[in-house]
């Protein structure tokens, strides 16, 4: 008794559909990570500047002349 080989899922319009559909979305976001974000960009004193924004600056502000100086 010979076996029959199982119907083929790419039969099955769903299934062609929605891969199709992921195949198409894998080109777009292939095609944006290509043109946008192709290599990093390091700017000038990054470091610098994220140590200032997160630490605060790196000299004290000055004490203004109408505040009291403890004892």
């Amino acid at each position: 008794m010979p076996q029959a080989n199982p119907p083929s899922p790419w039969r099955i319009p769903l299934v062609r559909e929605i891969g199709i559909i992921l195949l198409i979305k894998l080109a777009i976001l292939l095609t944006i990570k290509a043109v946008w974000f192709s290599e990093p960009i390091v700017p000038v004193n990054g470091s610098d500047r994220v140590s200032e924004r997160l630490l605060g600056p790196a000299q004290p502000q000055p004490l203004s002349l109408n505040e009291e100086k403890p004892r």
